[in-house]
């Protein structure tokens, strides 16, 4: 699976930390993506919008109401960085689906990172908001005393495997989707099934642009889940 592979940017030879690779180019790419959109698209700021700004407000809308009723009032001074994942993964997601191109948010490298960020942010900012109250999430005070315990280390297990989960389920949606796009590639070499596997190959790819929306927004909302455990109250 060749397209999964991290080369340099320029030349051949190990990759260091330093080193200009295919998945710099298209992480910047994305970055760039994102700015055109929000900088660029929205600079005239008309009041009958381009297309490029009726998009960008569409997604701002949209996202600040996600926001709002998922982590609640408190939550809407954390819109921007929200707004900000929510567009890189999305645009990180799409570009991969270029023909030729890299596709970052399949590498498990990529999307831990991103989720490590959540997970660390969350868990600072509950602690920094609620200092020892923020422990309080653990302990289910509506389930019987002895239970507690026992529902406390669960509950302690599900929140440190947070950051794996939500990095898995990224990252593993867009390489499957990759990879059997790839198989089916490989079915259109033959001649006699060529006709099908083109078909298939449409219905997948259109399946995959789906998936780059829908997995963002999983993202997204995920992390509006996470952060209401810090901005919003303890369940009990």
């Amino acid at each position: 699976m060749d397209q999964f592979i991290v080369k340099p940017l320029f030349g051949e030879g190990a990759v260091h930390w330093y080193t200009p690779t295919n998945a710099t180019l298209w992480l910047a790419l994305a970055v760039l993506a994102v700015a055109a959109l929000m900088i660029l698209g929205t600079r005239r700021r008309a009041i009958v919008p381009s297309r490029s700004q009726s998009v960008a407000e569409l997604i701002y809308g949209f996202i600040h109401n996600m926001v709002e009723e998922v982590t609640g009032h408190e939550g809407v001074k954390y819109f921007p960085y929200v707004m900000t994942l929510f567009l890189f993964v999305l645009f990180a997601n799409l570009l991969g689906l270029i023909p030729m191109s890299f596709s970052t948010t399949s590498q498990i490298a990529t999307t831990v990172v991103l989720a490590l960020l959540v997970f660390l942010g969350v868990t600072l900012l509950g602690l920094a908001r609620k200092g020892v109250g923020f422990l309080s999430m653990f302990w289910v005070t509506s389930a019987p005393l002895a239970l507690r315990p026992v529902l406390a280390v669960i509950e302690i297990i599900s929140y440190f495997i947070r950051p794996v989960s939500h990095s898995v389920r990224l990252a593993g949606a867009l390489m499957a989707g990759h990879a059997v796009l790839k198989v089916f590639a490989g079915f259109a070499a033959v001649t006699l099934i060529s006709p099908l596997a083109l078909g298939a190959m449409v219905g997948i790819y259109a399946l995959e642009a789906l998936v780059a929306v829908v997995q963002a927004y999983v993202f997204t909302i995920l992390t509006c889940v996470y952060l209401k455990d810090a901005v919003g109250d303890a369940h009990h």
